[in-house]
C-alpha cells in the first residue's frame, strides 16, 4: 500500500491514487494537471520524510473542478453599546483527483 502526505492549499492531506481531494482554489493548473509537494511518503514498511528524497517525490493530481464551499456566517456584538456587525464568506476550493505517486 503506497500513499503520501501532501501539502495542499495551506493545509495537508493524506491521499492514495484515485482518491479525491477538495483543496484551496489553485490557479496555476496546466493542461488539467496539478501537481502537490510531498511532506511524507510511505511505501509498504519504507516511511520517506528526507526532504532530499521527497523533492524527487511526484504526486500527481488531475483537475475535476472549481466550486466554493459554504457559507460562513460572521456575527459579533458588544452588549449596551450598539455594535453589531455581521459579515459572511464563502471559500473557493478545487477538486483535484490523484493520479499517480511515483
Amino acid at each position: 500500500m503506497v500513499y503520501a502526505v501532501v501539502r495542499a492549499g495551506g493545509r495537508q492531506e493524506k491521499v492514495e491514487v484515485g482518491t479525491i481531494v477538495t483543496m484551496d482554489r489553485v490557479k496555476n493548473i496546466k493542461n488539467g494537471k496539478v501537481e502537490l509537494a510531498a511532506v511524507l511518503l510511505v511505501d509498504g514498511d519504507n516511511i520517506t520524510t528526507d526532504q532530499d528524497a521527497l523533492a524527487k517525490v511526484k504526486v500527481t493530481a488531475e483537475f475535476l473542478e472549481n466550486l466554493r464551499g459554504p457559507k460562513i456566517h460572521i456575527q459579533k456584538f458588544k452588549n449596551k453599546t450598539g455594535y453589531k456587525k455581521r459579515q459572511g464568506h464563502r471559500q473557493e476550493l478545487t477538486r483535484v483527483k490523484i493520479t499517480g505517486i511515483k
